[in-house]
């Protein structure tokens, strides 16, 4: 499929809705890449739109730091290239058997490297994007000095496709870590938080760390003097196999992700335990936490420790029940519906993959 090809089934979409009054598209279309991230989000409704085989790389700078590459281009073979020249995306997105990097910008998920790093908006330089009527427009650019005023590339980040098909995406790049290493510690929940929070302060070249049931695990990344000063001044063991370890973290193979119900919860790192329980693991210094099973109250519970919950993967019935993402704020919600009326005014991309109420 090319992207006229795109173009214009969008656009046909779009016309077919104008029948119907506003709100009440018959016509939706399910933006779809790889599929490797149909368990997130809202659920999924419309006639698949494959847009998985508008795929390659376009363009390729190493001495610039970034990459042009359309849609359909598996992250794996983005990577791949990427480490021919001893660079990586910093964010760590996931793969997910076959994960796209149209659908790792549209679902804005990052990996273990996020706590030193960022996030995946944090390297959105520009985009392509065809709108919901069938529009081709351009946003941002190849560096940072190109993106001023409303940085709507980054805006697109994690947007679940309700505002258009991210064809082509522009991505920052950096050079791979000269040296790195993983320690491993024995320690109970709060112990870990308040450690993490003790070296979240300090100079120290920390790139990932995990909690799980009494280990935490703390990958230090840099030079090779900033990496030996820091395992002597911390301690701990030295991990075996770090790097399975931290892919089955990224892949979320690890066993701290089993379960059918699990919630995924961002608060100040500084928190204390929001007293749920089904604790499975701590991420980004803190600021993550994972908990599975079915828990009534736990938007609440987040709410109160300062942040806030994602229904991040659940069967299909309480999806549909709870919704996957916490709900916004009326002065929110209206931004939200604003947006949407300006890139897809039908509403026929991913209707209710981000909230119910568009």
């Amino acid at each position: 499929m090319t992207l006229d090809q795109i173009a214009a089934a969008i656009r046909a979409a779009h016309d077919a809705a104008r029948q119907f009054p506003l709100g009440c598209s018959q016509t939706p279309l399910r933006i779809r890449g790889a599929g490797s991230k149909d368990f997130y989000g809202g659920m999924l409704a419309g006639d698949v739109l494959d847009v998985g085989v508008y795929k390659g790389i376009v363009a390729y700078e190493p001495t610039e730091l970034y990459i042009t590459a359309r849609c359909g281009t598996p992250l794996a073979e983005i990577e791949a290239v990427l480490a021919e020249k001893g660079q990586m995306l910093a964010f760590e997105p996931p793969h997910f058997s076959g994960a796209t990097v149209g659908g790792c910008v549209a679902a804005g998920l990052s990996g273990p490297r996020r706590q030193q790093a960022g996030a995946v908006r944090d390297f959105v330089l520009g985009v392509k994007l065809i709108d919901g009527t069938g529009q081709v427009l351009d946003f941002g650019g190849q560096v940072m000095k190109n993106v001023a005023g409303y940085d709507v590339s980054r805006l697109l980040a994690g947007s679940m496709g309700t505002l258009g098909v991210l064809a082509e995406v522009t991505l920052k790049v950096l050079p791979r870590p000269v040296a790195e290493r993983t320690l491993v510690f024995a320690v109970d929940e709060g112990e870990a938080i308040w450690r993490l929070n003790e070296w979240g302060g300090q100079p120290l070249p920390v790139s990932a760390s995990f909690w799980h049931e009494g280990k935490l695990w703390l990958r230090l990344s840099g030079a090779a003097a900033a990496v030996d000063a820091a395992c002597r001044k911390l301690g701990g063991s030295v991990a075996v196999d770090p790097e399975k370890h931290w892919i089955s973290v990224r892949e979320q193979t690890h066993p701290a992700f089993a379960g059918a119900i699990l919630w995924r919860l961002a608060v100040p790192t500084t928190a204390a335990s929001p007293g749920l329980d089904g604790l499975r693991a701590i991420e980004w210094g803190g600021g993550q936490r994972w908990y599975a099973g079915e828990h009534e109250a736990v938007r609440g519970a987040a709410a109160r420790a300062g942040g806030h919950a994602v229904l991040y993967r659940a069967p299909e019935s309480l999806r549909c029940l709870e919704g996957a993402f916490a709900p916004l704020a009326p002065a929110l919600l209206a931004l939200h519906r604003r947006l949407k009326k300006s890139f897809d005014p039908r509403g026929i991309l991913n209707p209710g993959r981000l909230y119910a109420e568009f």
